[in-house]
């Protein structure tokens, strides 16, 4: 496997050495890719004028660019021009891509011209005609095999009269149409950061100009990731790009020069690039798909908001509501009061979710949905919450926990309803269902206003349920009446919420460590301490703002005194063959011509664990993933990795899961968000 990532110096070493060995046989063999030279329009004797190498392929032959990418060879020119003549730097058209069994090619499939400068002798007589030589080489391929071949051209450049000649009109508009394929030299340097990793450039581009299909192609050999996934982000009138840094003997570089094509039509710009300061983040684009019409997001949003209710991530916080709609029941304009409030904090904390999104986002930060769990005392929070919760409605002490079971006046339930809604938002936003993905992955391309839009929409669908109840007599007086059952009832939702505090435990010893983990408990047996003392002075009928203060301060001082997490395991336990995900490790895997299949998850996800469970961690995916040598990597979202965020982005997706599939020599086809075992047999049995 790691001969593997030889193959591309191996085919150039084998192209190289067919050009040394050339034989008169095959010199004398017709040529795939037609040449010939042709003079521009006269020039005064010290002027300047083109040449130009046209060449034309064969139909399902390619010639290659300067820079030919991971195979191929570019072409070699040796001039014979008369005395005092000069010729220049060739200049190329901007060239396509070509990926053949996972090794990029950098090639003209069509006929395209290589414009050559040429200076005038001072002392040419006007009016004459110079003779002009080139001996040139260049290696001619299909998509199975290569061909090196040459030419001896020729041809006569005119010395200006200074009168006009109609041929000189025709060879105009033709060297004109050539020029017009060339990449438009930028007027400014670009910056560049070049690490171990990547190679991140801040092109000058004003924003107005269209991007239909970018891609860079870096003149200098064995810098970058040819076949690597290309991140492109707009800042305002500077095109942020970043690109896989080369696997093996990757040069470095204080100055660079490139194309960036811009669109399949083959326009692009030539620009050249130094060492600078490149910012971070930017809208992201080229890699999103097409994004649907915003009504149909929004319909997308609402509809996974609404599936929401019905994750185990929420369902606990839910279920605890279910009490303050049942007494809800007694009045009508109570109970719609209730439900608007509950509606208000679920759609205020979605966006207040959201706009920190994109304000962090904006500000260059990798960061994308459930972004709050990847924040270790976020979720040590969460856990001493779900703790508190559960104790309170084991009866440990006596607290109106907002909104679910509390008594007293209508501002009291109002308040407690819109502290609901804030709650039940918070812990359901994480959990990721249908619909969702394709609506949170368009928020983060969108403008601010139809992005929050979105996360308004997503909370408006959590809380339909419950606000369709306060509305509609007919669905409230099929709630069970107020009663003695409410208490037992209370007390049952320990079991859900108790569930939820160990399953955030866990999390907490997932995303800080063993230490970690144990004085995360430590706090909560301080805190419930407290609370415990609390319970006692209310049972006495006593005042316990004293214990209150003590749990609240507890809390704070044990979370402020927890020492810094653990990093994540760097091993992966898996039944498949499971390496960790990078763009190194992409670009690799993809070269090495087997199936790629790429998955993001992280240990807050459920819908992540579950297809892992019921799909990929299966002794029927391990067998047809070893018969068809598929690779598979796994990104880890748990803790931030602005990596991941960035792929993440690239595809469309605004968290986890993700799962990607690369078929040899294609691109990347994104798998549903609910898989099944058959399904990735069926992909390696292609």
């Amino acid at each position: 496997m790691e001969l593997r990532c030889y193959r591309p110096f191996v085919a150039l070493l084998c192209q190289v050495l067919a050009l040394i060995l050339w034989s008169p046989l095959a010199a004398a063999a017709p040529n795939h890719i037609a040449a010939e030279l042709v003079a521009g329009p006269a020039a005064a004797p010290g002027g300047q004028t083109t040449i130009a190498i046209r060449m034309d392929p064969e139909k399902g032959w390619h010639g290659y660019w300067v820079n030919p990418g991971d195979a191929g060879l570019g072409m070699q020119l040796d001039w014979t021009l008369p005395e005092g003549a000069k010729v220049g730097e060739p200049r190329y058209p901007v060239p396509q891509t070509l990926l053949v069994q996972g090794l990029m090619n950098h090639v003209y499939e069509s006929e395209y011209a290589i414009l050559v400068p040429f200076t005038v002798p001072a002392g040419a007589a006007p009016g004459s005609r110079l003779p002009v030589q080139v001996r040139a080489q260049w290696l001619a391929c299909t998509d199975q095999i290569c061909v090196p071949e040459r030419a001896e051209l020729a041809t006569e450049v005119s010395v200006s009269t200074g009168r006009a000649a109609e041929q000189d009109a025709k060879v105009s508009r033709q060297f004109d149409n050539w020029t017009r394929r060339l990449p438009a030299p930028l007027d400014r340097a670009a910056a560049m950061v070049l690490t171990d990793a990547n190679l991140r450039l801040a092109i000058p581009l004003p924003a107005a100009v269209p991007l239909g299909a970018p891609h860079v192609f870096i003149r200098e050999d064995k810098v970058v990731d040819y076949a690597a996934s290309q991140v492109f982000a707009r800042q305002g009138d500077v095109l942020l790009v970043t690109i896989p840094r080369a696997h093996f003997a990757a040069r470095d570089a204080d100055a660079l020069s490139g194309v960036l094509k811009l669109d399949e039509a083959g326009n692009g710009i030539a620009f050249t690039a130094r060492s600078g300061q490149v910012p971070s983040g930017g809208n992201p684009i080229g890699g999103a798909p097409r994004l649907p019409a915003l009504p149909w997001l929004l319909l997308a949003a609402l509809a996974g908001g609404l599936l929401l209710n019905v994750m185990p991530c929420v369902f606990p916080i839910l279920s605890l509501k279910a009490l303050s709609l049942a007494r809800a029941g007694e009045s009508q304009a109570h109970a719609r009061i209730e439900g608007l409030a509950y509606t208000a904090g679920v759609v205020v904390a979605c966006l207040a979710l959201g706009a920190m999104l994109l304000v962090l986002r904006a500000g260059g930060e990798q960061v994308g949905w459930a972004f709050q769990l990847q924040e270790p005392l976020v979720v040590v929070a969460l856990f001493l919450l779900a703790a508190v919760i559960t104790a309170n409605l084991l009866g440990l002490f006596e607290f109106a926990v907002p909104g679910f079971a509390a008594t007293g006046s209508s501002r009291s339930y109002t308040q407690g309803a819109f502290a609901t809604g804030l709650l039940a938002a918070f812990v359901a936003t994480p959990c990721t269902g249908p619909f969702m993905a394709s609506a949170m992955g368009a928020a983060l391309l969108l403008p601010m206003v139809p992005a929050l839009a979105l996360f308004a929409a997503l909370g408006l669908g959590i809380a339909l349920p419950f606000l369709a109840v306060a509305f509609v007599p007919a669905l409230r007086m099929r709630l069970p009446r107020p009663g003695a059952w409410m208490a037992r009832f209370r007390r049952w939702m320990a079991l859900p919420m108790g569930l939820t505090a160990l399953a955030l435990a866990w999390l907490v010893w997932k995303v800080g460590g063993q230490t970690f983990v144990a004085l995360a408990l430590l706090t909560l047996a301080m805190v419930l301490a407290a609370l415990g003392w609390a319970g006692r002075k209310q049972r006495r009928a006593k005042a316990a703002r004293v214990p209150a203060l003590a749990a609240a301060l507890a809390a704070l001082v044990g979370t402020a005194l927890l020492p810094r997490p653990a990093p994540p395991a760097a091993h992966i336990e898996s039944v498949l063959d499971t390496r960790s995900f990078s763009e190194k490790a992409l670009a690799k895997a993809r070269r090495s011509g087997n199936p790629v299949f790429v998955y993001m998850t992280a240990d807050w996800c459920l819908t992540c664990k579950v297809n892992e469970e019921v799909a990929i961690e299966r002794g029927e995916t391990k067998a047809a993933f070893e018969k068809a040598g598929v690779i598979v990597l796994r990104g880890d979202w748990t803790r931030r990795d602005p990596e991941i965020t960035r792929y993440l982005t690239a595809h469309g997706a605004a968290g986890v899961p993700l799962y990607v599939w690369y078929a040899p020599g294609r691109g990347a086809e994104l798998l549903p968000q609910v898989l099944s075992s058959a399904l990735l047999a069926q992909k390696a049995g292609r």
